[in-house]
């Protein structure tokens, strides 16, 4: 249960302000149609925290626990200081034209999130807890408490979100993790 509620908490913290959400708000706002875009975001973070989760599975299984520790513990200390970098969005019209509302979510949310800072939170948060089950389903759940509310209640109410004391406890949270981590031997 603590690899999901840690999941969870990390990812819905990082996420506000991310490009995801910038994303999620430009969809919101163009097509006015909030289930499919809900829809996609879930299918795209699902496909693409899954296949995050199983690789930091994989690395904990090559690399060592004692290795890992370190490599694990050094990158959330990193996650914090890039949790204090905002994220920008740049916008594909053409996509949109092409694959209708919920395609152009899940496409644009899986692209979206290679290489984010939620992508490689989950690759970490997996390597760490090894139940890659509970930390898949906990970032899914901390995208969509962040993305949802979002697409719902639109620009406005994202402006008004508290964007950078968000980052702030992200970022207090994965030092947390980071020194814990490496206080801590991994559980193998």
């Amino acid at each position: 249960m603590e690899a999901f509620l840690i999941s969870t908490g990390v990812v819905a913290l990082a996420e506000i302000g991310d490009k995801t959400q910038l994303l999620a708000l430009v969809l919101a706002s163009r097509y006015k149609k909030p289930l499919p875009i809900i829809a996609g975001i879930f299918a795209a973070t699902l496909i693409n925290h899954f296949a995050a989760a199983a690789v930091g599975q994989w690395l904990m299984g090559q690399i060592g626990p004692d290795i890992m520790r370190w490599a694990l513990g050094v990158s959330f200390v990193a996650m914090a200081a890039w949790m204090l970098i905002p994220d920008k969005l740049d916008e594909n019209d053409s996509l949109r034209e092409r694959f209708g509302i919920f395609g152009t979510t899940v496409i644009a949310f899986f692209l979206a999130e290679m290489g984010d800072k939620t992508q490689i939170a989950t690759v970490a948060l997996a390597a760490r807890f090894h139940e890659l089950g509970m930390v898949v389903a906990g970032t899914t759940l901390g995208m969509m408490l962040a993305n949802v509310p979002a697409v719902l209640l639109g620009e406005a109410a994202a402006k008004k979100l508290p964007q950078k004391v968000m980052h702030g406890l992200a970022a207090a949270l994965f030092i947390v993790l980071g020194i814990l981590t490496l206080l801590n031997p991994l559980p193998f």
